[in-house]
């Protein structure tokens, strides 16, 4: 299960790898002709041509400036422009891999949390082809070409890995039964044809994408040309007062227009420089103009200046790195400042740019000690995960106990943080593989119980069959009875699945319930028998209570008494305590007896709980739950005579080992009166 935190938080590892210090903050002679345009989005687009290899109809302009010092104006000077805080992008093997990574950063430069997700995802261990299949369907409606780029790089190099090597097995095969190797041919199946299908279609859509991100780049190098024509026409005609107007308009409209080819940039800036300086030279008479607006420009990149100096204070780093290149890039399309100015604004600028890239640098060495951290602690994680994949059991109270333990486990894993990129997809897969396994071995133990509970379903609908049967009888005692099985017998079944529990039960209560509302229509009739039952039991109480201070007891009259008051039914509802109270205080009295041995009294005992468990609700569950005790019982006393036989043919003769064999057969007789005491009271169980 892959999980959003195992990247840097906020694509700060995107944002390590991919913003590089500005080029003139190292080199302060590059100036915005030798460095050309350049974008976030195309870094590896900076033009290589100088300026001579502009085209032959520009090249006059070059020329003239090269002749003829033009003023500072609208671009600036060698320290001036500053170039943007640039995304660079690894190269890849082929031209197609180099265009997606490339192109495409502008659509999908800080792709989100999800999309990272996804791809993360995308890491396989040993997949099959459906996996494949079904992964490349799950992305094939990701918009953002550079992310498909990088999802079917993961999802075609193992489909191919599978294919080729069913393609092997098949033309071996084919040899093998005697054919002409020259005359195989593979076809595959339908996943490989419908995989093969999508990933084509991908594939294009991608080619397309990237086909007309170029078609793009053509159209605003055709828009460029046609400013720089419109620039000369103005340069060339003659003056009017709103020559810079429209000069002011063309630089808006070069401003907006986005990314041209490389091999343009350095040509195009060349000469809308020179031209923009010969507008400026053959027009003397707007000077002035030009002073203040160079003032103006030093006003905006002052205030550049102190918006990139509040950078450092900026406690999120990532929006620091934003914001100085979104500042970089004000800085570069303000225009020009007076001469003396230059120098110094720049230099204040990029001593700001300098503080947030070191703060950035020492952030980055902070986080990648932390990702260290959590890395061991979720290690360590996995390793108590692991623990829980060997657990089993037949309780559902253990497996949700042991659910309890391992969501705790995944709370600590979820509130570590991220992890480094190399070591995330190991550290991953070895706590989320441990954590599904447990949760499949859970599904199949509840899967086992819902088959079991199926069963119960099935036997519960019997008995409410039968109860439906008996619910209109009007033979009271014995149909109460037979009611009365049949709820001890419902209670003992277990569970049934959660969507049958409520109505079944339902049923089964009506069918009871009208049953004993019409018995108890009978009411003066019952009160009566309950009065004679009471009666019965207290006239048993009172012959107990006898025996307590007769000089000889009777434990036969004493069983048979026991026996007497456990087949008496009900009594009046207000007077069932007292009597219960009054039953239990003369049994524990008449066990506490001095003058009974320990055999009798054990065997009192004995039937006294016996003639309780008859009498309670539950009966039949609690007796038989106590001759499973007795027979683990049994079966472990013999075991240990066994053993403590087995020991007494391995003593020697001695005075030492006549003690331990002593001890030994001490302890088999007591083991085997005990076995005797307890068989005596299996055999009064199975009689009930």
């Amino acid at each position: 299960m892959e999980d959003k935190e195992n990247k840097l938080p906020e694509n700060l590892e995107d944002l390590q790898d991919g913003v590089q210090e500005n080029p003139e903050l190292t080199d302060e002679s590059t100036t915005p002709e030798d460095s050309g345009e350049t974008s976030e989005a195309e870094p590896e687009e900076a033009p290589k041509a100088e300026v001579e290899e502009a085209p032959e109809g520009q090249a006059a302009e070059v020329a003239k400036t090269e002749e003829t010092p033009a003023e500072e104006v609208v671009e600036e000077s060698p320290k001036e422009a500053p170039e943007p805080v640039a995304e660079v992008t690894a190269n890849e093997d082929t031209q197609d891999d180099s265009a997606s990574e490339d192109d495409s950063h502008d659509d999908d430069e800080d792709h989100g949390d999800e999309d990272d997700k996804l791809l993360e995802s995308l890491h396989f261990d040993n997949p099959t082809k459906d996996e494949l299949l079904a992964a490349l369907k799950k992305v094939s409606g990701i918009e953002k070409m550079r992310v498909l780029d990088k999802a079917l790089k993961e999802i075609k190099p193992p489909f191919d890995h599978i294919y080729e090597k069913e393609k092997e097995d098949a033309l071996k095969n084919f040899v093998e039964a005697g054919n002409d190797a020259a005359d195989f041919v593979y076809k595959g199946d339908d996943t490989d044809g419908q995989f093969f299908e999508l990933y084509n279609q991908l594939r294009n859509k991608k080619q397309r994408f990237f086909s007309e991100l170029e078609k793009s780049k053509d159209e605003n190098l055709r828009k460029k040309n046609e400013i720089l024509e419109k620039l000369r026409e103005l340069v060339d005609g003659e003056e009017s007062t709103a020559s810079i107007n429209t000069l002011k308009a063309l630089q808006e409209e070069w401003k907006k227009l986005g990314q041209v080819p490389g091999a343009h940039v350095k040509s195009l800036w060349a000469n809308y420089n020179a031209l923009i300086d010969r507008f400026y030279d053959n027009r003397s008479i707007y000077f002035e103009l030009k002073e203040l607006d160079r003032r103006k420009n030093l006003e905006g990149k002052l205030e550049l200046c102190a918006r990139a100096e509040e950078l450092v204070n900026l406690e999120n780093i990532k929006e620091a790195i934003v914001q100085l290149n979104e500042l970089h890039e004000e800085f570069k399309h303000i225009g020009p400042i007076p001469k003396e100015d230059q120098e110094p604004v720049w230099q204040r600028f990029k001593a700001a740019s300098d503080e947030i890239y070191a703060k950035r640098k020492e952030f980055f060495d902070e986080l990648k000690h932390d990702l260290n951290e959590n890395a061991d602690k979720k290690q360590a994680l996995g390793d108590e995960a692991a623990e829980f994949v060997s657990f089993n059991s037949d309780k559902i109270s253990d497996w949700n106990k042991k659910t309890k333990q391992l969501l705790e486990l995944q709370k600590k894993w979820e509130a570590i943080g991220g992890l480094p990129r190399d070591r995330a997809k190991h550290i991953n897969k070895h706590f989320w593989g441990n954590f599904k396994t447990f949760f499949a071995n859970k599904n199949a133990f509840f899967k086992t119980l819902e088959t079991q509970r199926e069963e119960n379903y099935n036997k519960k609908k019997e008995l409410l069959e039968k109860a439906e049967a008996l619910k209109n009888s009007e033979e009271w005692d014995q149909t109460a009875n037979e009611l009365k099985k049949l709820q001890n017998a419902w209670r003992d079944i277990g569970p049934v699945p959660e969507k049958y529990r409520n109505e079944v039960y339902q049923k089964f209560k009506a069918a009871c319930d009208t049953f004993f509302e019409r018995k108890r229509a009978q009411g003066s009739v019952q009160n009566k028998e309950f009065d004679q039952n009471l009666k019965k039991k207290e006239e048993i109480c009172a012959m107990l209570e006898a025996y307590i201070n007769a000089d000889t007891i009777e434990l036969g009259q004493v069983y048979d008494l026991l026996e007497r008051y456990s087949e008496i039914g009900f009594v009046p509802r207000n007077a069932i305590k007292k009597i219960h109270d009054r039953y239990d205080d003369i049994t524990n009295r008449l066990v506490s007896l001095e003058d009974l041995s320990d055999s009798q009294r054990s065997e009192l005992e004995t039937q006294v709980q016996l003639s309780k468990l008859k009498n309670s609700p539950h009966g039949g569950q609690k007796i038989q739950r106590k001759e499973g005790a007795i027979k683990r019982k049994l079966s472990s006393l013999e075991s240990d005579i066994a053993t403590w036989k087995t020991n007494l043919d391995f003593f020697a003769d001695s005075k030492t080992a006549d003690k331990l064999k002593a001890d030994f057969n001490e302890k088999i007789e007591k083991a085997t009166a005990e076995m005797e005491e307890l068989k005596k009271q299996l055999q009064m169980l199975k009689q009930i």
